[in-house]
């Protein structure tokens, strides 16, 4: 049984460590579990926390409706009507035996401040699973209780949250403190509801630890008697308890961890963070604007040069045929002038015709002077007149007057 105690419980020999003793030890050892990485992992990634805060379990509909029923009548009624028993809870109920328990002031105080111990643990347990049971089940409620894992004695209400709230931001998957405040709220509404309530959470426990191997342990050493004690405790000891839970109050200052140093320091960093990728954007973009500026400026100089070249060799090209056309008029000019004008007797026109005409003359004179007079000679003499006078007239004249020869012939 020492064994299977030592599985189920943090404190490892609590027959021969004193109260104090153990509170040192758990305050200790709750010290070197804090992780400031994994609370401000669910601090600032809090969606899935977000989602089970919104879960209602049945207390939540059965307060609502014992409020407004006090509202109407303004009269108080029985919470037992509130709150209804399966048959399966009433058959756990007929398994336990009937006892009486004798309890003195103090120790009646140390069990009323375990039961808000024990309750605040399974109201994050039924929180965050959202009514379901699973195997991690009995391991949050027994981790987070410290009256069931170091068998604690607290000596006030605020020490129990204060134990609860330390436990919740050490142990469990989900460390926020927006669950610490969920839990402390259930429990005031269980216990307004009043021990009828109260016994219905106390058997669910009961039966959470009994489906567990280690943890049935604390069913034989603390949840079986709770079931019976809570059955013959009188409503105000439970309405009073309720009262006085409500007016203590819980904050991150008390849970000793600098919870709100951390998220200040945090919230700094992501602040820098944040700056830092604005600079580095806004330093990007300025290196992008640089770069694309610096491509243009290149792109309208190329641009520019390859417009002068083109400018340059078109003047060229311009120049170039400029000349080539001066060059074949003055080539055409050259060939008119060099070009022979024939007429239709086959003598040259132009400039040479002064020549042909003197030559002519000097045939005319020598034909004149060493011819016999006859009818050639006449002939001869006549043509000659004729080519001299078709010289002398312009160039289609003196084609119209050939035709006309022509035609005479």
């Amino acid at each position: 049984l020492q064994d299977e105690l030592s599985d189920v419980i943090d404190v490892k020999d609590p027959d021969q460590t004193p109260v104090d003793e153990r509170r040192r030890k758990r305050l200790a050892a709750e010290a070197a579990k804090f992780e400031p990485d994994h609370y401000l992992a669910d601090f600032f990634e809090d969606e899935a926390i977000q989602h089970v805060l919104k879960y209602k379990p049945w207390w939540v509909d059965a307060h609502k409706k014992m409020i407004a029923l006090q509202g109407e009548s303004r009269q108080e009624h029985d919470t037992r009507t509130f709150v209804v028993f399966s048959e399966e809870e009433k058959e756990q109920l007929r398994k336990f035996t009937n006892k009486s328990y004798l309890l003195d002031k103090r120790s009646r105080h140390h069990v009323y401040l375990g039961l808000i111990d024990i309750l605040l643990a399974y109201c994050y347990e039924v929180c965050v699973n959202e009514g379901d049971k699973n195997v991690e089940s009995s391991w949050n409620v027994r981790k987070l209780s410290a009256t069931l894992c170091w068998l604690e004695s607290f000596t006030s209400i605020h020490d129990v949250l204060v134990s609860f709230g330390r436990r919740v931001l050490c142990y469990p998957l989900h460390r926020h403190f927006g669950l610490v405040t969920r839990a402390f709220n259930d429990t005031v509404m269980i216990l307004q509801l009043g021990k009828a309530a109260v016994l219905k959470c106390l058997l669910d426990i009961h039966k959470i630890f009994m489906e567990n191997d280690p943890a049935y342990i604390l069913n034989d050493l603390f949840i079986t008697d709770y079931c019976i004690w809570i059955q013959k405790t009188k409503s105000k000891k439970l309405a009073a308890l309720c009262e006085s839970l409500q007016k203590t109050t819980l904050a991150k200052s008390h849970m000793g961890f600098e919870l709100e140093e951390l998220e200040a320091a945090a919230v700094l960093v992501q602040e820098e963070e944040s700056m830092l990728k604005a600079a580095g954007t806004v330093s990007k973009q300025q290196l992008l604007s640089s770069e694309l500026e610096t491509s243009d400026s290149e792109e309208s100089s190329s641009t520019s040069s390859s417009e002068t070249e083109g400018s340059d060799s078109d003047e060229r090209e311009s120049s170039t045929s400029e000349d080539g056309k001066i060059n074949s008029l003055q080539g055409r000019l050259q060939e008119e002038r060099t070009a022979p004008l024939i007429d239709c007797n086959g003598l040259r026109q132009g400039t040479n015709t002064s020549t042909f005409d003197i030559s002519d003359e000097k045939s005319k004179v020598s034909l004149q002077s060493t011819s016999a007079p006859g009818k050639l000679i006449e002939e001869l003499e006549k043509q000659m007149h004729t080519a001299i006078r078709l010289s002398e007239q312009p160039e289609g004249l003196a084609t119209t007057s050939c035709i006309l020869q022509e035609q005479e012939e």
